[in-house]
């Protein structure tokens, strides 16, 4: 199968995260969502981790300890915070302020990596700021008046520049990498549920988006990704990943009826400029 093709399973499956946050909490809470997204991802990967059982002898305790507090922020604490913005505000609100974590990934650049700052990419930040900007204040100028989820979002946001910046020079075996991630997440998101919420099994239909989450969404299409990666440049390969907002905003549009007011329109426009000017820096 081609990049291209890898590509667009891995973009189509991103856009749907609203969709499946939503749906996967009708009946669960943000805790015991991730916890069983986060069990089968980690089932669904040891089949091909399987196959290369012998990396896992590679790596030292140091190594592993890494692998976790990165599982702990990028598919941990970056979940648990985003699930929970999603069932408690509008998914289109959510998914903007959620693209914003370019915006931070590129300031932490240039103060932790000492990457420079060019013209482009102050711009792509800008854009990215004032998506944000507009966002929050509803398009009402005038004043900000920032809610409790807003942070939330923005926040993890944050937590995900962070995770991609300390991942930059990471040189695991992806397979055994990704199992380890999410082998953490579930089990983080299982002591988080026993402490702030409550054991919960999905009922009924509450069990498709939970396995379509955690076995294709967060699982499989880790994978699909990396083999993209291998096929072809990076260069070529990310500016497809903002393909995502467009897609996930058609199907909250479609499937959960919500409604793209112009100010969210023009903030998803700007986060995909910002998003396609700084890939090509």
């Amino acid at each position: 199968m081609s990049a291209f093709f890898l590509v667009l399973i891995c973009v189509s499956l991103w856009a749907l995260i609203p969709v499946v946050s939503k749906l996967g909490q009708v009946t669960l809470d943000n805790h015991q969502f991730l916890f069983w997204s986060s069990l089968i991802s980690t089932a669904g990967l040891s089949v091909p981790l399987y196959t290369r059982r012998k990396t896992l002898k590679n790596y030292s305790i140091f190594d592993y300890g890494y692998m976790i507090f990165l599982g702990f922020l990028g598919t941990y604490f970056y979940y648990i915070l985003l699930y929970y913005a999603y069932a408690k505000t509008h998914g289109i609100e959510v998914l903007i302020l959620q693209y914003s974590w370019p915006l931070f990934t590129m300031l932490f650049s240039a103060i932790i990596l000492k990457e420079r700052l060019s013209f482009r990419r102050i711009l792509s930040g800008f854009l990215g700021f004032v998506a944000v900007i507009l966002v929050i204040t509803g398009g009402r100028l005038s004043g900000l008046h920032i809610v409790k989820i807003d942070l939330v979002v923005i926040f993890a946001a944050f937590v995900f520049a962070m995770f991609s910046i300390l991942s930059k020079d990471v040189n695991y075996d992806p397979f055994v990498l990704i199992f380890v991630y999410f082998g953490s997440a579930a089990v983080f998101s299982f002591i988080s549920m026993m402490a702030l919420s409550h054991p919960a099994v999905p009922a009924g239909g509450a069990w498709i988006p939970v396995v379509v989450n955690g076995l294709f969404v967060n699982g499989y299409s880790y994978l699909f990704w990396i083999l993209a990666l291998r096929r072809a440049d990076a260069s070529y390969v990310a500016p497809f990943v903002f393909i995502t907002p467009v897609l996930s905003t058609m199907y909250l549009v479609l499937f959960m009826s919500e409604r793209l007011s112009p100010v969210y329109g023009l903030s998803l426009s700007l986060i995909i400029l910002s998003g396609l000017l700084n890939s090509r820096t």
